[in-house]
């Protein structure tokens, strides 16, 4: 039996410290938003690598998934390996041979909560960057390309592939330049 670690931060400012998981004999740690479990290399190897009678050992809730539907997913296929789950925040306990309602009832409200709190916080971000885009603030991602640069290319001879090649972009960002 090991007991197992998993931890998850969404940016890579962010750090792992307040996630303290107690001793464990193998850690997982990404740092990766949660908004699709499929896509966090980490989780998944920690699902593939975990074997019955472990225990995998998780801060909170809203650190193995921000969607209760992937949150459900990943205990179940934990639980159906043999494998024990525990929230240490939430102080709840989940594993195969446990039928506590209670438990499941919290599981779900916890797990309600952190996908509701990750809708919010994505609408707050549309609305702020509305706001700043009507104040002239936020114009999106920089511009990369020189645009003159495609240009002189271009009346010097050089076909659009060689000019993407040269100046690193995409072609179609070559016939765009050209076209406008």
């Amino acid at each position: 039996m090991s007991v197992v670690g998993y931890r998850r931060v969404s940016t890579e400012e962010q750090s792992f410290d307040r996630q303290d998981l107690g001793p464990v004999d193998r850690l997982f740690e990404e740092k990766l938003s949660a908004k699709n479990a499929k896509d966090r290399p980490a989780l998944n190897f920690m699902i593939d690598w975990v074997r019955e009678g472990d225990v995998v050992v998780v801060h909170a809730i809203d650190r193995l998934a921000r969607d209760l539907r992937d949150l459900q997913s990943i205990i179940k296929t934990l639980n159906d390996k043999g494998v024990e789950v525990t929230f240490r925040s939430e102080n709840l306990t989940f594993s195969a041979n446990s039928d506590d309602a209670f438990a499941k009832l919290q599981l779900q409200m916890m797990g309600a909560f952190a996908e509701f709190e990750r809708n919010i916080i994505r609408k707050r971000q549309a609305e702020g960057i509305a706001k700043a885009r009507a104040k002239g603030i936020y114009l999106g991602r920089p511009k990369t390309v020189d645009r003159a640069q495609v240009k002189e290319l271009k009346e010097a001879g050089m076909g659009a592939t060689a000019i993407a090649k040269r100046l690193g972009i995409g072609r179609a960002t070559v016939y765009k330049v050209l076209s406008d």
